[in-house]
């Protein structure tokens, strides 16, 4: 279960000078490749997170934004994830763009975005995603399926479509702000490119070249 990588490498000299400039140029290729059904979700990353004790977790969520100031995206602050960020910040995520084969991998630190933030962004959700973000105890033990969907319904009675629902208190943003951010190119005989910016103290960012 092998795939021979067929694609052009990736030079030092064609990245951007910033590497959420090269970001974009990668993110825009995959997002021109889900309007051809080649990548699906190309703004879902993987989260790896670790409790203080360092026991790692990983799970797959939709990035909601991204800046000079980092990649953006919303949980449940009960949530495993949003525990573990309170206890060990440093976090990583991983954009697997594998039509591409290309990968994206950030480590950084998370922290909350502030409240206005988290409500402009609610606001764009679709109703029911802002019910479900109040019927879910994310993370929590639940006696069956029909207890979630007995709270949603509850909920679906008291906010109809019309009605503004409020932003839940436990329910938020976090900014991952890098401290690497590597970009991996599938090659020929397992040669892969993969060609790291590391952040310095000055805010400029180093670029290395790491073995595949």
């Amino acid at each position: 279960m092998r795939k021979q990588y067929q694609a052009e490498g990736l030079a030092e000299q064609d990245l951007a000078t910033h590497p959420m400039d090269q970001f974009t140029r990668w993110f825009e290729d995959a997002a021109r490749a889900a309007l051809h059904g080649t990548v699906y979700e190309p703004n879902a990353m993987v989260v790896s997170t670790a409790d203080a004790a360092g026991h790692p977790s990983s799970r797959t969520v939709l990035m909601k934004q991204y800046d000079t100031d980092g990649f953006v995206f919303y949980t449940n602050y009960d949530s495993r994830k949003a525990r573990d960020l309170a206890e060990n910040a440093h976090v990583s995520l991983l954009f697997p763009w594998h039509p591409l084969a290309r990968q994206v991998i950030v480590t950084g630190t998370a922290r909350r975005t502030g409240r206005d933030e988290t409500a402009a962004y609610f606001r764009t959700r679709p109703h029911g995603s802002q019910l479900g973000a109040w019927a879910s105890a994310q993370s929590s033990v639940i006696a069956s399926r029909a207890e979630l969907d007995t709270a949603y319904a509850a909920l679906e009675a008291r906010y109809p479509e019309d009605e503004q629902v409020p932003v839940p208190p436990h329910w938020g943003g976090f900014r991952v702000t890098p401290e690497t951010i590597e970009f991996w190119q599938g090659r020929a005989n397992r040669l892969h490119d993969r060609l790291r910016y590391v952040a310095q103290p000055d805010g400029r960012w180093r670029v290395e070249r790491l073995s595949p």
